[in-house]
């Protein structure tokens, strides 16, 4: 009988339990039908893997290269567990799709890794609206499950540096 490599170590399991974590959303409004059906498949299934209504904050910009900055922001609040960042990028006759997204997705895991606060790309890069609009409802589910999952994994890792007082050293 062979034994994988588990048996051996121990195993920090994927933690979808929502319940307590404060998560962050940013949508763009340039392409607002598909950016609202993302907000929605995503607000909906963080609520659904108990994340409380109260403890999730929308807030929109105009466009995906927006994006980064409102991330950088709520960053910066320290109120979150985890962001999430959505928008739909539409291909058209111009170098600007690339462009946009190219910097947006750099500027995102920039943030991410910079701030050690975990955010889901949930920025569509699609030829047509047909393809954008047929990813909205899985991506934004998808989103809600990886932020949650690795804000769990963030806190699971970080030490605890609760430091207890020795009490010999009272007068």
């Amino acid at each position: 009988m062979t034994s994988s490599n588990n048996d051996f170590v121990g195993v920090l399991e994927a933690d979808l339990n929502g319940q307590d974590l404060r998560i962050g959303v940013v949508q763009a409004r340039f392409n607002e039908d598909h950016c609202v059906a993302l907000t929605n498949a995503c607000i909906n299934e963080l609520i659904a893997l108990g994340v409380n209504q109260a403890n999730i904050k929308l807030v929109t910009v105009s466009g995906a290269l927006e994006i980064p900055f409102a991330l950088q922001k709520l960053v910066e609040t320290g109120e979150f567990d985890g962001l999430v960042a959505l928008g739909a990028v539409i291909r058209g006759e111009t170098y600007h799709f690339e462009l946009v997204s190219n910097e947006s997705a750099a500027g995102i895991t920039r943030i991410s890794l910079d701030s050690g606060l975990p955010i889901a790309n949930g920025i569509l890069t699609c030829d047509t609206d047909e393809q954008a609009h047929a990813r909205v409802q899985v991506k934004g589910a998808e989103c809600a499950h990886a932020v949650i999952e690795m804000a769990n994994l963030t806190l699971a890792l970080t030490p605890d540096f609760d430091v207890e007082i020795n009490s010999s050293e009272e007068k």
